[in-house]
């Protein structure tokens, strides 16, 4: 915090007259933007350190190359097509706000926003993924010198992900701020950047759906044909598709787990000042800036947790990893208590139960982390459960997983409802002495506080979450080349660490989208009562004192209809997820098997697989398998506000007609209820569509983490070890829990905040 005190006496001196003031809301604003810009140099700092490091012996190069350019291939491809569908969903939300005078005037910032969120998630994406696919062969490298500086090499390549998302985040969202006039007019401004978010979630959900596809269907053929049916080793150089499965840890764990978690903070930031906006005659624009100040902070805590970092050759490299992130979280608690007691201070606040806030949303974090570790740690009865029901075939194993699926929803949930409870008693007990605003905008806007104390580690998350990936490369390039068993040894250790990472990064992500989609869903209640309240006066019409949009009725059909739209979307998307990565499998399942009866010196190591043309099958496959299922994710809530919005007043229980003169308990035009059915409809779809699609990603990410760990357990010997009969059986369980684990898992994630942000803007065009 000694750097943001330092930033902020600098920002008082260089702001220029114009921006100087009393009010502090300004200062913050540009400490903001300075710390993020200062991350970004940061990341810079660290991709040159990394890209500048030793690359190996030329047969590794070779290796690493390979990856490199599938990768760069498929990345190349998929942004194209992800540009075009994001200029057309611009056109479509200009034309939609132009067709109504009241929404025409924010049609062009809505838009602005929009594209601005899109290429920032883009970008985010697409350099976290430029150093990663550079780093495993400095990885590689490095281990052949010592276990410490190849953990260094790996989690310092995935710290310029962590550090170039959060950053953009930052200062997408700030720039916009400041550049519509929100520090002029704070109030209004934080409606219109709630575009940025459904840039950002549209990128995302594409990014994560694509990258699955591709790295799940890659995965799964070579699985299938090299270990089943040919019985050669994981990374053998023989398997035609062993350089696509090693560019699918880039393109999905990099690519798509930077664009998930850059969706998270954004969705957050605007969610969150939203809600700050209706507490602005609390707090003032400083109650609107807090979440960009969390984010500013986390940037400075991620930067030091990365950097205490090390470890020795014996130690367990999670060890480290997790000092690292102790050290993170005890610098981003400081810097949160000190955010509190000068942004959400005052006579009749008391800041240390908002402080409490941030401190559940924290502890919320570690739960997740935790429950994920136990749910899918070899060490633990789950993934032993299912290593044990593999001795006795592949059925009872899967029965198993299913079971353990099942089963994981229920801590996690348990967790979240004391989160969402907890911290929305302490913003009521906090806001107590504010007669101006209503319990539930103060205990709202408490749960918004836990979401940013959650949320307030994600750059060194992510920054773990990418080691995965490219341990797991330098692994492949090891053995690939043929170097020492001592080498492999280390990268091994890194590996598992990294599996480790991987898995818990994913429990941290529906965790906070858990808490963000909560978020989002009030911030979306919050637009509607103002785009009313705004509709109402307009008209001259009658606005009910202290009215609000938070009871939505269930027993309304509409509403009921909603509800089952939104789960039954999260179902249809899952299956079109996993049946696109078993169609694109079994297009990879056969190149390799024709590869290997075309050429016979394949597996007698005399010649070499075509490694590009199974890059190629993959990749053309992975991007037009993805359009479907997010045209659907986009299309189903638009839909349903848009019917819904014109059906009879007669499914409303509350659009009666009233007598002229009549008190009425609704918002009202002349007489007659303004008419709710398509944003009733639409909250319904949103809020059961994120209860079930967070149940069903808890279910998939850790059914299939516990399936992949219970094959791993059996290869460390148990049960037989590697070719037996027990390990053939977890090799189809695994099989089974990859598109759980890695595409349709971690791609509900998004989908649950995409209908958030897409909802919030277009909301204007539900009632």
């Amino acid at each position: 915090m000694y750097v943001v005190s330092f930033l902020a006496v600098a920002v008082q001196v260089a702001v220029p007259p114009a921006y100087a003031g009393n009010d502090d809301g300004r200062m913050y604003l540009w400490i903001a933007l300075v710390v993020g810009v200062l991350a970004l140099g940061a990341a810079l700092m660290l991709a040159r350190a990394v890209i500048a490091s030793d690359t190996g012996t030329a047969e590794m190069r070779a290796i690493s190359d390979a990856i490199r350019e599938g990768a760069e291939a498929f990345l190349r491809r998929q942004y194209t097509t992800i540009g075009e569908i994001a200029a057309a969903l611009a056109i479509v939300v200009f034309v939609g706000y132009h067709m109504s005078p009241r929404t025409s005037p924010y049609a062009l910032k809505t838009v602005i926003s929009f594209l601005v969120g899109a290429v920032c998630s883009g970008l985010a994406g697409y350099t976290g993924m430029y150093c990663s696919i550079r780093a495993n062969i400095r990885t590689a490298s490095a281990a052949r010198t010592s276990l410490n500086k190849a953990l260094q090499m790996a989690l310092r390549g995935g710290a310029v992900t962590g550090l170039v998302v959060v950053s953009l985040s930052l200062l997408g969202v700030g720039s916009l701020f400041l550049f519509f006039g929100g520090l002029e007019n704070p109030q209004a401004v934080p409606y219109q950047l709630v575009g940025f978010g459904f840039g950002a979630s549209l990128v995302a959900l594409f990014a994560q759906l694509g990258g699955g596809i591709y790295t799940k269907a890659a995965d799964v053929g070579a699985d299938l044909v090299g270990k089943v049916e040919a019985g050669i080793p994981e990374d053998d150089p023989r398997n035609p598709a062993v350089i696509a499965d090693l560019v699918g840890d880039n393109v999905g764990d990099c690519a798509g787990r930077g664009a998930d978690i850059f969706e998270s903070t954004a969705a957050e930031n605007v969610g969150a000042m939203i809600l700050g906006a209706a507490l602005y005659p609390v707090f003032g624009v400083k109650g609107i800036l807090f979440p960009l100040i969390v984010l500013a902070i986390n940037l400075i805590a991620s930067i030091v947790g990365v950097f205490v970092v090390s470890t020795t050759e014996d130690e367990d490299p999670m060890h480290a990893l997790n000092k690292g992130f102790y050290v993170t979280s005890g610098l981003a608690l400081l810097g949160f208590a000190v955010a509190v007691y000068m942004m959400l201070n005052g006579p009749q606040v008391q800041w240390l139960w908002l402080l409490g806030c941030g401190v559940i949303g924290l502890i919320t974090s570690f739960l997740f982390v935790w429950i994920t570790e136990y749910y899918t740690e070899s060490i633990y009865r789950p993934v032993q459960s299912i290593a044990k029901a593999s001795l006795t075939g592949p059925a009872t194993n899967i029965i198993s997983g299913l079971a353990v699926g099942m089963e994981t929803p229920a801590l996690p949930v348990i967790a979240i409802s004391a989160a969402l409870l907890l911290s929305y008693y302490f913003g009521v007990q906090g806001l107590a002495g504010v007669a101006t605003i209503s319990d539930y905008a103060k205990g709202i806007y408490g749960t918004a506080i836990a979401t940013m104390g959650m949320l307030s580690c994600a750059a060194y998350i992510l920054a773990m979450d990418t080691f995965g990936p490219i341990t797991d490369n330098a692994g492949g390039i090891i053995e690939m080349s043929n170097q020492p068993d001592a080498i492999r040894n280390r990268t091994d250790k890194l590996d598992s660490a990294g599996n480790t990472t991987k898995a818990l990064t994913k429990g941290y992500a529906v965790g906070s989208a858990s808490l963000a989609a909560f978020l989002l869903f009030s911030a979306y209640l919050e637009e509607i009562k103002t785009i009313v309240t705004d509709k109402v006066h307009l008209a001259g019409g009658y606005m009910p004192p202290g009215w609000s949009f938070t009871n939505i009725n269930l027993a309304q059909v509409p509403v009921f209809v909603g509800a089952l739209l939104g789960a039954m979307l999260t179902y249809l998307f899952s299956s079109m997820a996993i049946k696109a990565v078993g169609r694109t499998a079994q297009m990879v399942v056969q190149d390799v098997r024709d590869q290997f009866k075309e050429n016979p010196g394949i597996m007698a190591g005399t010649s070499k697989p075509d490694y590009g043309r199974c890059v190629r099958i993959v990749t053309g496959a992975a991007l037009k398998e993805m359009v479907l299922p997010g045209a659907l994710v986009v299309a189903l809530p638009v839909a349903v506000g848009l019917i819904f919005r014109h059906f009879s007043s007669s499914y409303q229980a509350s659009s009666a007609l009233y007598e002229a003169g009549a008190i009425l308990p609704v918002p009202a035009i002349a007489g007659v209820a303004v008419n709710l059915a398509g944003a009733e409809a639409v909250a319904g779809l949103l809020m059961v569509g994120t209860i079930s699609g967070v149940l069903l990603a808890m279910l998939m990410n850790n059914g299939g983490g516990a399936w992949d760990n219970a094959k791993k357990f059996i290869e460390t010997g148990q049960y037989g070890g590697k070719k037996s009969e027990a390990h053939k059986a977890a090799v189809v369980g695994d099989t089974v829990g990859d598109p759980f684990k890695d595409t349709a898992g971690p791609s509900l994630h998004v989908l649950i905040k995409l209908l958030a942000t897409i909802t919030l803007v277009l909301a204007p065009l539900f009632v």
